[in-house]
């Protein structure tokens, strides 16, 4: 008769049960470890809660994540505003809406001196105009506009050089509901000289411009647009006109322009040879493809692809990699997912956007361990990543590329559930299946490998489980999952510890959230587990550094 008490161990506990009092049960089913509230900040911060995970709606994972912040707003304001500048200014996020929602919090639920170290870093989180425009939206769903409130927004616009804060008034003169006037009329900051003049200008009344060139120049271009008799009248001498006051006015971007001058491809080249800032670059690729400004042979796809692979400017423009993958993979499609824009892409530049996806993430120093890149390839991970139309299997399967790239004496895998038989290569139903994706392969291509591995459910144990079956000697485990972990019949960090013990190599253990939830499946106790959130240029490096042993 088999003895019941054989199968208790607190080293082998089912995915569906507690193994830990520090776990809770997961919204999959499964129990994972709860991460503190600072890890939880990090994860909202790097990701946002824009499209929900595949267990709980957008809803549902806002509230959950907002009452974090709310909270920290109150209690922990010099860790919320911390926090939020850190990763907000090393653009770790491909999007910084939770960033500037963080520090509208702080500003409106902190102490008083919370409050006021918030509202002092506004210029360093809201570094445009839209960044303005949106934090303002959020604090008023907090607050009225009180004398901190006011002081704060008419800092940012008092503290800015005015050649800086004319580019800013001028490329995003109004988003989100707001105009600058709106803002002014609420803040009215005492500004002198041209502080006074760009103020007045934005008002409405009567502004001294001359030591304004941008303005001038930005009004020149309205004018070329509605011919009087001294300008141009057919579009021919119009798009030189709009061309030449590029060539003279370099900080005119395409925002500042007339619509109709954007339908001519001579005043997209002055644009570019202008110097067009990176981030606008990489978005208005299909409009330049569609116009005929990306000829083959021609110096301005030169020019544009050395653009794009200029890791300098990249780096400088904060350019986050998941949003050069977005743009690589829409680009590569032929068609826009919005609308019904098509045009037909031009080899260089797809050739360029993968490379640029590389360089984003900088220079990474090798670890020179036996890495394994496990990336969950379970039915949850299709959901969408921090909000964009990629998955989080996509977004996983980019990062693996990255450590592949960097690491000589790695391997990549995807996991779902299932037995484990004595070979990886033995059929079906493994649970760990071998990713046939290169470094040496573009991005596109491998995106659409990754969408035909076969779903399933999710075993973050299989890694360690395989890893152990088939004597593979493995440093580092870098798992790239949503955590909501709940098949099998051990736990992670369990599978994680008998590797070791059996092996006797002292395996360690990363685990990249790609969802903002409370869970993680790396023991917080672990000094040789880590967990880290997000995609974003930070990641590569310091998973580099956790596997030798740096930190």
């Amino acid at each position: 008769m088999p003895d019941p008490l054989a199968a208790i161990s607190p080293r082998r506990t089912p995915q569906s049960r507690p193994a830990d009092t520090r776990q809770a049960r997961n919204s999959a089913g499964g129990y994972g470890f709860q991460v503190d509230h600072v890890t939880r900040l990090r994860r909202f911060l790097t990701l946002g809660t824009t499209g929900g995970t595949f267990y709980a709606t957008e809803q549902a994972i806002t509230e959950a994540n907002a009452k974090v912040i709310l909270d920290m707003a109150r209690g922990d304001t010099a860790t919320l505003v911390r926090e939020t500048v850190a990763v907000s200014q090393a653009g770790r996020a491909p999007r910084n809406n939770p960033a500037l929602f963080a520090l509208a919090a702080a500003a409106s639920l902190g102490d008083p001196a919370g409050k006021r170290a918030a509202l002092d870093a506004l210029p360093l989180v809201a570094r445009t105009a839209t960044h303005l425009f949106i934090f303002c939206g959020y604090a008023q769903n907090f607050r009225g506009w009180g004398r901190g409130l006011r002081r704060g927004v008419g800092g940012w616009y008092l503290t800015q050089d005015p050649g800086r804060l004319a580019y800013q008034m001028l490329k995003y003169r109004q988003r989100e509901g707001w105009t600058h006037r709106d803002l002014l009329r609420q803040a009215h900051p005492a500004g002198t000289g041209q502080h006074r003049a760009l103020f007045d200008f934005a008002c409405g009344r009567d502004a001294d411009l001359m030591d304004l060139p941008l303005v001038s120049a930005f009004l020149e271009a309205q004018a070329i647009a509605t011919p009087a008799p001294d300008t141009p009248t057919n579009p021919g001498q119009r798009a030189r006109a709009w061309a030449k006051l590029i060539e003279t006015h370099p900080d005119l971007t395409h925002e500042m322009l007339p619509t109709e001058a954007l339908s001519h491809p001579l005043v997209w080249e002055a644009l570019i040879a202008a110097g067009m800032p990176q981030t606008a670059l990489i978005r208005q690729l299909p409009r330049l493809t569609r116009l005929g400004v990306l000829a083959p042979m021609s110096p301005t796809l030169a020019a544009v692809c050395a653009q794009l692979t200029d890791q300098e400017r990249l780096t400088k423009a904060r350019v986050h990699p998941i949003a050069v993958l977005l743009a690589l993979r829409t680009y590569a499609s032929g068609h826009s997912a919005r609308g019904d824009s098509t045009w037909t892409p031009v080899a260089k530049v797809t050739d360029a956007l993968d490379a640029a996806f590389y360089l984003a993430y900088g220079s990474v120093e090798p670890s020179g361990k036996r890495v394994m890149s496990a990336v969950d390839v379970s039915g949850s991970m299709g959901d969408p990543a921090a909000g964009t139309p990629l998955s989080c299997r996509e977004a996983a399967a980019a990062l693996a590329l990255v450590t592949a790239a960097t690491e000589p004496n790695h391997m990549i895998t995807g996991f779902t559930d299932g037995p484990y038989p004595s070979r990886i290569t033995h059929g079906v139903g493994s649970g760990l299946t071998p990713l046939n994706i290169s470094p040496r392969q573009r991005l596109d291509d491998v995106m659409n490998t990754i969408r035909r591995v076969p779903m399933g459910g999710t075993n973050c144990a299989a890694p360690m489980q395989w890893a152990l079956t088939e004597r593979a000697e493995i440093d580092v485990f870098e798992i790239i999952t949503d955590n909501e972990t709940w098949f099998g019949d051990i736990h992670p960090h369990q599978a994680l510890e008998e590797y070791r013990q059996k092996t006797g190599i002292p395996a360690r253990l990363a685990v990249v959230a790609l969802t903002p939830t409370e869970f993680t499946i790396a023991d917080p106790a672990d000094p040789g587990s880590l967990d880290v959130s997000g995609f974003d240029a930070a990641v590569p490096t310091l998973l580099a550094d956790f596997a030798r042993g740096a930190i």
